[in-house]
């Protein structure tokens, strides 16, 4: 049976029939865990408020608590769980108080980021459920321990907790529990290098997720979530863009939001480098805005991935604003050594790469971001071998992974260094395989921003029309993703690869702006103009003023003259 039914009986880590053991649970409670499991948070609240008027025990605060945690109010979410706690402990039910401590432990080490308070409420979980019949609550206990010595890089300790975990599961029936402790055995293969065995383990935890067969709904979202994370940091973006849209369309058909807390970062991030940027948007600002009093690491998470979109979008200002704003986060500090090199500070851009990569563990796939940057800055720099030894690093980082976005970077950089090095043949075969590689991982702003590199390696090979071919393609690209910086640059190198014979310079505004010049030569306000693209007056106003650059005017009214002249509108 599906658990996200109506019929579902199930409360989050254990089955409700356990609850009914030392008394039964009201047809209010009942029915607000049956609404919790199929994602009805407003009618669960009401069921289990009704049912707390009635004075129906720690039943009703537990599943109360369970709607706050889908709500992301982490306060109401430990209050109401700690009385949940005090009254299991009360009424001498060891199962449901060990439950609450572990499921207390848990928030405070994710939503709170506070480990130590974490582990007092497992050891006082632990100790509860010590000498009891075995039970789902022990499984978690060991799911919970297994995260807390993979975070202290005892993999073999990790790896045996999880499959204790499964074997609960499995003997006792929560699927749940045991496909979560499959998905977390995944992370832990991830963390040992086994890269292939590892997201076999994460895709069968999402399949089983997504299939319904979990029990609750929590543990299938954090297993997705895992997934999503290892998708992103490996680079793996054709695995993360099928179950984006595999998550996307199981969300719509349950009717409830299925990515939720720090999960939306990565979220974002994977429609970010799929190219459904105004999807990206929508998840990073709503993550930023939920959470500026949530875990300052989800917040900096979240941050760092907005002004990546941001830089991609050409709206410089806000990236950096957006990078400042997440602090020592690794990624905001490579983002950053990207803004300055896009600004030709190469010093700068090596500084703070060189110093995202000391944060970093030697083998962490996480270090691609900043070796890119690095390689680029060193070669600004003139420092050709300093910027080889990046190169060789992200080279077998690529190689180790073997995603074929990972793949696609590393051969860009060794373009660059062919380049440096006079080989411009060479170096055009390098960035040629990184757009092949790009166009199959299916990230198309980096496929353009390879192709620029290919045109203006072919320029060095006498290859001018192949050049001109790359350049358009590159910028037909970057002009329908609306990246505005990069696909003036692609304007700009059409500019200097003009002859007498070369087809006219593309428009120089996007499908977008000529849509909103059109509308605003019409009379329509800003305002009227956000309502009918059914975009934000804001963001109408941005493209208004990209538009007055574009064109080199200061008014509405110059700017539709001066499209008219160019035969735009």
């Amino acid at each position: 049976m599906s658990a996200y039914t109506e019929d579902s009986g199930f409360i989050q880590g254990t089955q409700v029939r356990r609850m009914t053991e030392p008394a039964l649970i009201s047809e209010a409670v009942a029915e607000g865990y049956q609404a919790l499991a199929r994602g009805g948070w407003v009618k669960a609240r009401s069921c289990f408020d009704s049912a707390l008027a009635s004075n129906s025990g720690p039943a009703a605060l537990e599943g109360l608590s369970w709607v706050h945690w889908w709500q992301e109010d982490l306060a109401a979410c430990l209050a109401t769980r700690e009385q949940a706690y005090r009254d299991y402990h009360a009424a001498g039910d060891s199962h449901g108080a060990a439950r609450m401590a572990a499921w207390i432990g848990d928030d405070h080490l994710w939503f709170a980021g506070k480990p130590a308070i974490a582990e007092g409420w497992f050891a006082r979980s632990r100790r509860l459920l010590d000498g009891l019949d075995e039970a789902p609550e022990h499984g978690w206990l060991a799911v919970f321990d297994a995260y807390l010595a993979l975070r202290s890089q005892q993999l073999d300790t990790a790896r045996t907790l999880v499959h204790e975990a499964q074997r609960i599961g499995q003997t006792h029936g929560a699927v749940g529990l045991q496909m979560f402790a499959v998905a977390m055995e995944g992370v832990v293969l991830l963390e040992r290098g086994e890269i292939a065995a590892g997201m076999r383990c994460l895709d069968e935890a999402a399949t089983a997720a997504l299939a319904g067969e979990y029990e609750e709904l929590v543990p299938a979202v954090w297993s997705c979530c895992l997934l999503l994370t290892a998708c992103e940091e490996l680079r793996d973006d054709e695995r993360g863009g099928q179950w984006s849209q595999q998550i996307g369309a199981f969300s719509k058909r349950l009717g409830v939001p299925f990515v939720v807390g720090n999960c939306r970062s990565h979220y974002g991030r994977i429609l970010t480098r799929r190219g459904s940027w105004q999807d990206a948007e929508q998840e990073l600002v709503t993550a930023v805005d939920r959470l500026p009093n949530g875990p300052q690491a989800w917040r900096a998470d979240a941050l760092a991935r907005l002004g990546d979109l941001r830089r991609r979008q050409g709206r410089h200002a806000e990236a950096r604003q957006a990078f400042e704003a997440a602090g020592e986060h690794w990624f905001a500090q490579a983002g950053l050594a990207a803004l300055h090199l896009d600004a030709d500070d190469a010093a700068g851009a090596a500084i703070l790469a060189e110093r995202t990569l000391r944060q970093l563990p030697a083998t962490s796939p996480k270090r691609a971001d900043a070796l890119e940057v690095a390689v680029r800055a060193r070669l600004a720099l003139e420092a050709p071998d300093t910027a080889a030894g990046y190169a060789r690093e992200l080279c077998h980082l690529a190689a180790t992974v073997g995603t074929s976005s990972l793949v696609a970077t590393a051969r860009l950089c060794e373009a660059r260094l062919a380049l440096a090095d006079g080989n411009a043949e060479l170096a055009a075969q390098h960035c040629a395989d990184a757009v092949a590689s790009f166009d199959r991982a299916g990230t198309p702003f980096e496929a353009a921003l390879a192709r620029l590199e290919l045109a203006q390696a072919l320029t060095s090979t006498a290859c001018s029309e192949l050049a001109v071919v790359e350049t358009r393609r590159a910028w037909a690209t970057l002009d329908e993703l609306e990246a505005t910086s990069e696909a003036d640059r692609a304007t700009a190198l059409l500019a200097e690869l003009a002859t007498d014979d070369t087809p006219p310079e593309p428009c120089p505004l996007t499908r977008r702006q000529l849509e909103i010049l059109k509308l605003a030569a019409e009379g329509l306000t800003e305002r009227q103009v956000a309502k009918h693209l059914v975009l934000s007056e804001h963001t109408v106003h941005r493209h208004l003023a990209n538009i007055y650059t574009r064109l080199d005017c200061s008014s509405r009214a110059a700017a539709v003259a001066q499209a008219g002249r160019l035969g735009l509108l």
